[in-house]
């Protein structure tokens, strides 16, 4: 593993995703976010304006910023260009995983599969987001980990409160969140992040 991971904090153990229709509405969702107490957000390729949106949070240096859902070289390049600290695939894609660790760049690819795991760490992947989470479950994680002890999990998609302390028992430090935090807007997002940083500390005994 590289020692790349240490830039990328999981002390809380929550990454918040922002996927929005606008610029505006992912502005505000990272504004509150961040408020709450948040110091790991992602920016989708999939919104608006996502690198001047990079660009501009990046400037917080109490902040990790990175890009989701980086499906080529090219996007891996403008996200560094804009101050990504990070690179997030929702697959295993070799052009993306070399792109970002040339560029100096922690990657993180999802991965569902012991191939797809063993295929991600060839490539020279950091942390593996285990996606989709709640569809394939904790059990089925604790299975593929078995052959590739000691990595570094982060798991995604569909993660509920009541689910966190079955994933942090099957080995996950990280947890990839997004609608569950922004969905009832900017006044619920203090209170759905305390959720979650307490259930996550609550479940690594903190």
């Amino acid at each position: 593993m590289s020692s790349n991971n240490k830039e990328l904090s999981f002390d809380s153990g929550l990454v918040a995703i922002i996927r929005t229709k606008t610029a505006d509405e992912a502005r505000t969702a990272a504004t509150a976010l961040i408020a709450a107490g948040v110091d790991v957000i992602e920016f989708t390729t999939t919104t608006p304006a996502v690198f001047d949106l990079i660009e501009e949070f990046a400037s917080n240096k109490d902040l990790h910023v990175g890009l989701g859902t980086a499906m080529s070289r090219a996007h891996v390049l403008s996200g560094k260009d804009a101050g990504a600290k990070f690179v997030i695939s929702p697959h295993v894609s070799q052009e993306v995983i070399e792109a970002t660790k040339q560029a100096g760049l922690i990657s993180i690819p999802g991965v569902a599969s012991p191939t797809e795991v063993a295929d991600a760490l060839r490539f020279g992947a950091d942390i593996l987001k285990f996606f989709p989470a709640s569809a394939l479950g904790p059990n089925y994680l604790k299975a593929v980990c078995e052959p590739f002890p000691g990595l570094n999990w982060m798991a995604t998609g569909g993660i509920s409160v009541e689910s966190i302390p079955d994933w942090v028992a099957a080995g996950v430090t990280g947890f990839g969140v997004g609608g569950k935090l922004t969905s009832g807007g900017a006044g619920e997002i203090p209170s759905r992040v305390a959720e979650f940083k307490k259930a996550i500390a609550d479940a690594r005994g903190k």
